[in-house]
């Protein structure tokens, strides 16, 4: 028995492939790298969901369809109300998609994909006391979110690094959530309760909350020169570094590369902070250093949550809301998860040890 399930094989998958030793991320037979570089969210949905439904599934049509079941799942948000508002935004937005009703077609995949684009927005600009923004359908998913977000159109650089965190983060392997996702689909319950039983899951902080905090470290440490001091103290005290360090990777992450590249276009134009960056760019080099020092024995190195945390600060989302954008990339993931498991799996039951008291023998 491994405890937390540690290199037990539960599952044959034809979606991603995580080498942890490598520092290599497969996506359907394409690497990290080229998606990336060359795909944007509808191509890499696509990618992902082909097969899996009872029709082919071109980038074109998805785009055109996607568009159209944004405007359809905008009604809901009629229902915010002034206890879902006061909700951390995973959570409204959680509560949201509950709405939406259950099934396994392509009908009730696109809604899944839609709303948390348009629930999350919309969460946003309540808490701010704005009214929120109906989706344009004849926008890219990446376009409409940042549109429905700031009130404006985004430029061609924003909306090609929020393209490039979708991409990058839209699968990983059987991760807990992705997990969570295969479990309810082989009962057949649904893929509404297959997505709301993920975000269940990746809403803890050990899964898909940690890039907020990697801000406030860079707040915390304030300048380039005090880096080394305060990463030094942090580590005396037991703290653990934000960013750095994977369950899976024992090299550096190579989604937090393709994530730093993705943030050099809005660097060069001055659509983001360059002294946050040059900060940042410090603290990684110096963390980097002193974790090698401090813990030769382990492999510490920047994960996708350190660049994460820059990209959606650069972008206008607030640091509450990143692990909610994080659902908005993942949900393809663990739509084609679910659609893998129930078309092919079977019932996930495993077995437990029992590990208490036996009853007393009879005197």
């Amino acid at each position: 028995m491994n405890n937390g399930l540690e290199d037990v094989i539960a599952a044959e998958t034809r979606l991603s492939d995580v080498d942890g030793e490598a520092g290599r991320l497969i996506i359907r037979g394409v690497s990290l790298d080229h998606l990336v570089t060359h795909a944007t969210y509808e191509d890499t949905a696509a990618l992902l969901l082909d097969g899996f439904f009872d029709r082919p599934i071109s980038v074109s049509e998805l785009k055109v369809q996607l568009g159209r079941a944004r405007a359809e799942v905008f009604a809901n948000v009629q229902a915010m109300d002034a206890m879902l508002e006061k909700l951390p935004p995973v959570d409204a937005m959680r509560a949201l998609t509950a709405r939406l009703a259950d099934g396994e077609d392509f009908e009730t995949a696109l809604r899944l994909l839609a709303a948390p684009a348009v629930f999350l927005p919309a969460v946003l600009r309540l808490r701010k006391g704005e009214t929120p923004i109906a989706p344009n359908p004849s926008l890219s998913q990446s376009a409409d979110i940042l549109a429905m977000l700031n009130g404006a159109l985004p430029s061609k650089e924003q909306v090609a690094a929020l393209d490039a965190y979708l991409v990058t983060i839209s699968d990983h392997g059987l991760n807990a959530s992705t997990f969570a996702s295969r479990v309810i689909a082989s009962t057949k319950a649904g893929l509404t309760s297959s997505v709301l039983a993920a975000v269940s899951a990746l809403k803890g902080p050990l899964h898909g909350g940690a890039p907020g905090p990697v801000l406030d470290m860079l707040d915390d440490v304030g300048s380039e020169a005090h880096a080394e001091t305060w990463l030094g103290e942090a580590l005396d005290r037991g703290e653990r570094l934000m960013g750095f360090g994977h369950r899976i990777y024992r090299v550096r992450d190579p989604r937090a590369d393709a994530l730093k590249d993705a943030l050099k276009p809005l660097v060069a134009t001055g659509q983001v902070d360059r002294d946050r960056i040059r900060l940042a760019e410090a603290v990684e080099q110096a963390a980097l250093a002193t974790l090698k020092e401090r813990k030769p024995d382990r492999p510490l190195d920047v994960n996708v949550e350190f660049y994460t945390a820059l990209l959606l600060e650069a972008l206008g989302f607030p640091r509450e809301a990143f692990t909610g954008v994080f659902a908005i990339g993942r949900t393809v993931g663990w739509i084609a998860h679910a659609r893998e498991q129930a078309l092919e799996g079977r019932l996930i039951r495993p077995r437990s040890v029992y590990v208490g008291p036996l009853p007393q023998a009879a005197a």
